[in-house]
């Protein structure tokens, strides 16, 4: 078990609790559990490494509570957990796996048309000193494509589609859409017709996203 800190700022006030870092950050990112199951005490601080406990005025007047549980819960979920060096090494390590095993599935040798090697891969992603964020791969594949592109030729397979959103769902669907969108029209029916040029690893992903957002309604046809 790694002990560590939880703390947040309300109100210009800090509040600290020990927790289970493991156990924190698997509540933190939705797992259902007791406060005990990663809290340790029984305890809200205002300063947990002078042992300074928060007040329950300051409680009441931040959280709206003085329930331990309650807040102990506020704390992790909008709050930070300390995490140490070895968890963060390892977070860094598998996104940059992660990243790694896409492209050599997706990207091809922009010159060649031949596929990439995942060493070749990872090694352009050292030299071209890329920032793999703590984000989805398909939040930012194409930021990473372009600073490869400065070290090898490399670009991703994709497939190109016309898709056409009804109007009642244009709202929701507008995200699913917009990253990879090349042309966009609005139709006099307020439905959105829209060219979206999608990396082939990502298609389904991408369809999955749609039609939760539209109900099934969208249509769709691939432009060869």
């Amino acid at each position: 078990m790694t002990t560590t800190v939880a703390r947040i700022k309300k109100a210009g006030k800090h509040f600290e609790i020990i927790v289970d870092m493991n156990e924190a950050l698997k509540f933190k990112k939705g797992e259902s559990m007791d406060v005990s199951a990663f809290m340790e005490g029984d305890a809200i601080y205002s300063d947990s490494g002078k042992g300074f406990r928060a007040s329950d005025k300051d409680m009441k007047q931040s959280f709206g509570t003085t329930d331990l549980n309650e807040i102990a819960s506020k704390i992790v979920k909008e709050g930070e957990v300390q995490t140490t060096q070895e968890h963060r090494s390892e977070k860094k390590e598998q996104k940059i796996k992660q990243v790694v095993d896409f492209l050599s599935r997706n990207a091809i040798d922009a010159q060649s048309g031949n596929p990439i090697t995942a060493e070749r891969i990872k090694t352009a992603l050292d030299e071209a000193g890329v920032n793999i964020k703590d984000v989805p791969v398909d939040k930012q594949i194409n930021e990473i494509i372009e600073e490869l592109s400065k070290i090898i030729p490399i670009k991703l397979e994709t497939k190109k589609f016309k898709v056409v959103i009804p109007a009642v769902h244009t709202g929701k669907a507008y995200g699913a859409v917009n990253q990879y969108k090349e042309k966009e029209d609005w139709l006099n029916s307020g439905n959105l017709e829209v060219v979206v040029n999608v990396p082939a690893g990502l298609v389904m992903d991408f369809f999955d996203k749609l039609n939760s957002a539209t109900h099934g309604s969208a249509t769709s046809e691939e432009i060869k």
